[in-house]
């Protein structure tokens, strides 16, 4: 994928007489021809709401977002059209509590993308069982594990063959072991060849996984470049402490 952001702003109202709060600021990038992009960098500073512009959640007040050359729509329609074809999973699981995990899967196949039952359960059966959770299929989300929620989000969104995927900070409700069951599972979807792009706060995992890195702060891309050079010789020194930090706590 290749991505090109043009002077994108997004601004909320203010409430009880409150001025409007600008949350992406005239924001510019250009990425190269890559498979997985990794946004980093404070928290209010921007990355979430970026994502959500991407994945088409979210409309800007100004600028343009374009993968491979096709402008993102803004009308109603064009953005459902467009959600139809990304998967998007974010910190919360968003499962249904009364459906078994299987039946969460199911559910956009069959009534958002027109699958008969048959036809999605043929779809699901070797995404369960290559991710180890085909025994956990008849469970409802309150007997999994909050890796396996996690896995079952990131599978749900996977199942109707996206384009590319949007992770917003995946593993941020997580404890360390269950976080690197959704990591690992990011990897192999890496290797696989999906595309995706990734807010998180694993530098160590951004290093393995992303072909470039944005460092996103008060609205705007402070950094970005190649994981293979980014973290080196930062000239921002507000880049360069926050890496310092979060790789020193990795």
């Amino acid at each position: 994928m290749r991505l090109v952001i043009h002077a994108l702003a997004r601004r909320f109202a203010g409430r009880d007489g409150r001025p409007a709060t600008t949350v992406l600021d005239g924001l510019e990038l250009t990425t190269g021809d890559i498979a997985a992009l990794v946004l980093v960098g404070p928290s209010g500073g921007g990355k979430s709401t970026l994502l959500r512009v991407l994945a088409g959640l979210d409309v800007p007040e100004a600028g343009s977002v374009a993968f491979d050359g096709a402008t993102l729509p803004r009308d109603a329609a064009g953005l459902r059209a467009y959600r139809r074809t990304v998967g998007t999973v974010f910190q919360a699981f968003n499962l249904f509590p009364h459906l078994t995990a299987l039946e969460n899967l199911l559910l956009p196949l069959v009534h958002v993308h027109g699958l008969d039952r048959t036809a999605a359960l043929e779809r699901v059966r070797g995404p369960l069982d290559r991710f180890g959770l085909t025994a956990h299929a008849h469970k409802r989300p309150a007997e999994l594990s909050g890796g396996q929620k996690q896995r079952i989000a990131i599978l749900r969104a996977l199942v109707v063959r996206p384009r590319r995927l949007f992770l917003d900070e995946p593993t941020s409700a997580l404890d360390p072991e269950m976080t690197g069951e959704v990591l690992e599972m990011i990897a192999e979807l890496r290797v696989a060849g999906t595309q995706f792009v990734l807010v998180t706060h694993e530098m160590a995992f951004a290093r393995r996984v992303a072909d470039e890195i944005a460092f996103v702060a008060d609205g705007r891309i402070l950094a970005h470049g190649a994981t293979a050079t980014f973290f080196d010789d930062q000239a921002d020194p507000r880049v360069r402490r926050f890496l310092e930090t979060s790789q020193h706590h990795a």
